[in-house]
């Protein structure tokens, strides 16, 4: 199985040998199967400390908003060949989770640097 990066696309593509293989799995024989039949013997059990720090995450689900945007951004969204708001909004997400990820590396970089000046109070 043959996958490749298409950077231009921002997405995965698989060669055709990859999409034409069938499952040898007996799916009939799974479905059939009662939770006591099923092996987890190889799954540890949970700790108290897995679920003193678990946390419930629920999906969120997406807002309308609305924007003014230039006529030449909007087009370029337009003939990238998907919605145009989607599109959007998957520019969006990229762009606040780089700026988080800038933000945590930079707090990161200033905590180290403090915690690692020597104490010239006297």
């Amino acid at each position: 199985m043959k996958f490749e990066w298409d950077e231009r696309k921002n997405q995965t593509n698989m060669n055709a040998d990859a999409t034409s293989n069938t499952s040898k799995t007996d799916w009939a024989r799974i479905d059939a199967m009662s939770d006591e039949d099923i092996d987890t013997s190889d799954i540890p059990p949970l700790s108290d400390a897995f679920f003193a720090n678990a946390q419930l995450r629920l999906p969120t689900s997406a807002i309308s908003v609305s924007i003014q945007v230039d006529p030449e951004t909007f087009a370029w969204f337009q003939a990238q060949g998907e919605s145009a708001k989607h599109q959007m909004a998957i520019a969006l997400r990229i762009y606040a989770e780089a700026h988080k990820a800038h933000i945590i590396s930079t707090n990161q970089t200033i905590a180290s640097r403090q915690s690692s000046t020597p104490d010239t109070a006297d």
